[in-house]
């Protein structure tokens, strides 16, 4: 009895070891699969930024090329028209205040409509954290991009002067809580706080 007691033991012991292996391998695992789709989900985000821009660059020179072409007019145009590939994560024209985990949308300025189409904002809501554009994304705090115009900056202020003439098209990221679609609605809660406190006085 003793001897079968004492083998009972053993194979428990190494059932035992064998689980806390497993477990371990598991956990590790887990821990790789979850880093390698973080970072699947970063390289492709910064694989539609720099297809982006590259599009940029030819606009910005076919509009330059052109006689009547002008660059500012060109200034928070939605980049993903000049982009002939069919995006599965890009939504179009943002439907709700941000997009589905791990899509695009671009977000439309009502007062900027323009003969070259809406004005707005790109935006990308990410599934999970990561690295975009530099810029360190936490899940479900969407970023976002505006097209803005390059220009040649003789003194190296960052400013553009009178004198310095415009030079291309460049895509940059932008704080989300600066578009005017966001003042806009933090504006229409301040109104309707008014009007509620306004009602409770009376």
């Amino acid at each position: 009895m003793s001897g079968a007691s004492g083998l009972t033991h053993v194979r428990k012991y190494r059932l035992l070891v064998v689980l806390v292996v497993l477990g371990t391998l598991w956990w590790f695992l887990l821990g790789v699969l979850e880093r390698e789709t973080r970072n699947a989900e970063g390289r492709a985000a910064n694989m539609v930024i720099s297809q982006l821009r590259s599009a940029l660059v030819i606009k910005g020179a076919e509009v330059m090329l052109s006689r009547d072409g002008r660059l500012d007019q060109h200034r928070s145009i939605n980049p993903f028209e000049l982009v002939e590939h069919q995006w599965g994560n890009y939504e179009g024209l943002c439907k709700t205040p941000q997009p589905n985990p791990g899509d695009w949308c671009f977000r439309v300025d009502e007062q900027k409509e323009t003969a070259n189409g809406p004005k707005g904002w790109l935006v990308y809501n990410p599934r999970q954290p990561v690295m975009v554009d530099n810029q360190q994304a936490q899940a479900g705090q969407p970023l976002a991009w505006e097209v803005t115009t390059e220009f040649a900056d003789r003194n190296g202020n960052g400013v553009r002067e009178q004198e310095e003439r415009l030079t291309g098209l460049k895509l940059v990221s932008v704080p989300l809580a600066d578009t005017t679609v966001v003042r806009q609605d933090a504006r229409t809660r301040v109104a309707i706080n008014l009007i509620n406190g306004y009602e409770a006085d009376e």
